[in-house]
């Protein structure tokens, strides 16, 4: 599918699984309350729809959006069962745990159990369903050839191939390719002449190797005939940034990327953000209580110790955190110097001798890092990040690389925090770490981690 009209179909299907899901809900209400007391005469009564016009609220219009972000429309046509299956559970799995929330924090309750048993299954069969007839569809589609669209393709002829093999099945099924035509070797004319004979509407640029001149030939033959031409953004070959477009002073910029791009995802990061750290903050009160104490009792000096942090693309921030270790303790760095556990620009001590013993309990149980919520409130960290690093060890990263740790905001746990944290002795391997979270980077992708963290908490694994 190309274009706005792969959007269009999206959107659709979207709207119509939503549709379903609306309906599985009302059907599972009407089985729970009107067909099975007709065989169990004995059965409680459950309260009207009305009850449970909340529950489709949150899951008819944002279950598709959560399976969107799963990879549930895409590849439909050489997608198994099993992946099917697994997104469909994933996806149910958050809007569980959203209706949670609603009934933990807004009080609103879901009066039947077996309601929700009856949709869920009604749900997720329809889903399979929709998802099977479509690609039955997709199927004689592309058995038939019927309904493709044709087009062209041209470019030099060593970019043509490897553009048909990138194509993908829903692809192929779209669209016709009824001509090749190397540029760099034919006339435009040729071009032209091609758009007459086969009544084309879109001609696919592979311009790789082209010289920009002759593309901008082809594009203005294109544009006087009133065919769109799409051109392949490929001509830079980069290993990890993504290419978009934007607009810039009216000029249309071509964008490369290498971080997670503006989207619902990061808008539901960002809320999260700061929701989960206000409930964190408020329900961790009473371990700050603990901390206040136990830290004027156990060392003399201020319950909060503050330090520059390097944030977002480095910008300096002030990070708060409970002290754990004895005034001066910074001063004392460099006598250590010669114990440091870590390769690289980090300073790590498994037996710090500056930490006094009730910090030492902080730090195995992480509370001392809980006055980092307040970061988190003020924009300045993520619930879920790299761990922001002073910014005098910044300054001391030599790999240009491992500075694309900065291209996300910081936050409070990362893959580094649940994969073992102080076990991880190496630099390069902790920043291996988190540059496979910037790049794999999904909502998805936080909420598994934030779950992890927890256990991994609770455990103390790695802490120091």
């Amino acid at each position: 599918m190309l274009g706005r009209k792969q959007e269009i179909n999206l959107q659709l299907t979207e709207l119509l699984d939503s549709a379903l899901l609306a309906f599985c809900l009302w059907f599972g209400h009407f089985l729970r309350a009107d067909l099975v007391p007709v065989f169990f005469p004995d059965a409680v009564e459950i309260p009207p729809m009305e009850k449970f016009y909340w529950v489709i609220a949150v899951v008819a219009p944002f279950t598709p959006i959560v399976l969107e972000a799963r990879g549930f429309y895409s590849n439909i046509y050489n997608k198994t069962p099993g992946r099917s299956i697994r997104q469909l559970a994933e996806a149910l799995a958050v809007i569980g745990m959203c209706i949670a929330f609603c009934i933990v924090f807004f009080k609103w309750s879901v009066e039947s159990r077996a309601v929700v048993v009856f949709s869920v299954a009604l749900g997720a069969l329809s889903l399979l369903l929709r998802e099977a007839w479509q690609r039955e569809i997709l199927r004689r589609q592309m058995a038939s050839g019927k309904g493709r669209e044709r087009v062209i393709i041209a470019g030099a002829q060593a970019d043509l191939a490897a553009f048909l093999a990138n194509m993908t099945t829903e692809q192929r099924a779209e669209i016709e390719v009824v001509g090749q035509i190397d540029i760099m070797q034919s006339p435009i004319s040729d071009l032209v002449a091609a758009l007459h004979e086969h009544s084309i509407s879109r001609v696919l640029f592979a311009a790789q190797h082209v010289h920009f001149s002759k593309i901008e030939e082809a594009v203005q033959a294109c544009e006087t005939e009133g065919v769109e031409a799409w051109i392949a953004a490929d001509f830079f070959q980069t290993a990890i940034a993504r290419p978009t477009f934007d607009v810039l002073g009216g000029r249309l910029m071509l964008v490369f990327h290498s971080t997670p791009q503006a989207s619902w995802e990061l808008l539901f990061k960002a809320i999260v953000d700061h929701v989960g750290a206000l409930i964190l903050l408020l329900l961790s009160l009473p371990l700050w209580l603990v901390a206040v104490v136990g830290i004027r009792f156990g060392s003399r000096g201020p319950v909060f110790f503050k330090q520059e942090r390097a944030g977002h693309y480095g910008k300096p921030f002030t990070m708060w955190k409970f002290r754990t270790m004895h005034q001066g303790a910074e001063a004392q760095r460099q006598e250590l110097e010669a114990h440091n556990e870590m390769d690289g620009p980090v300073f790590k001590i498994t037996n710090d001798p500056r930490i006094f013993a009730f910090g030492r309990w902080l730090r195995r149980t992480s509370i001392d890092e809980l006055p980092q919520l307040i970061n988190v409130l003020r924009g300045d960290m993520s619930l879920v990040g790299p761990r922001p690093l002073p910014v005098y060890e910044i300054q001391r990263i030599e790999k240009h690389a491992q500075r694309r740790r900065l291209s996300v905001k910081p936050g409070l746990t990362c893959l580094w925090q649940v994969t073992g944290r102080n076990g991880i002795k190496n630099f390069e391997e902790w920043v291996a770490l988190d540059l496979k979270y910037i790049d794999n980077w999904s909502f998805w992708l936080d909420l598994k981690i934030l779950a992890q963290t927890l256990p991994a908490v609770i455990r103390g694994i790695g802490a120091s």
